[in-house]
Order: C-alpha cells, then sequence, then structure tokens
C-alpha cells in the first residue's frame, strides 16, 4: 500500500523546485502574478496556482 501523502500546499522553496526554477526566479514570478497565501508571515503555494501561471504564461 503506498501511503505517500502529497502536500497541495508548498513553501517557496518547494514551489520554486516543483516548478523547476531557482528560488530567485520563482520570487520574480510573484512579481508578475503568482499569487501565494501568507498567514502570520508563513508564506505558501499551491500546486494549482503554480501550474496555472506556469500554463497562462506559455506559448
Amino acid at each position: 500500500m503506498n501511503t505517500t501523502i502529497i502536500n497541495e500546499w508548498l513553501s517557496l522553496k518547494a514551489g520554486a523546485k516543483y516548478a523547476g526554477v531557482s528560488y530567485n526566479t520563482f520570487i520574480k514570478f510573484r512579481l508578475r502574478g503568482l499569487k501565494i497565501c501568507e498567514i502570520e508571515g508563513i508564506k505558501r503555494v499551491s500546486r494549482k496556482e503554480i501550474d496555472r501561471f506556469l500554463e497562462e504564461h506559455s506559448f
């Protein structure tokens, strides 16, 4: 039985890895419209948002 849990919400570092870019590039994505969640200083980004952002900027 596979008990691997895939988190929907990622840290910004993990989000950068998921997107296949450096952390600095990922932060630039925020400036271009990538939405993140911040609660009491803790920042998270959803896999769906990363996928949406990359799809929107594909050509």
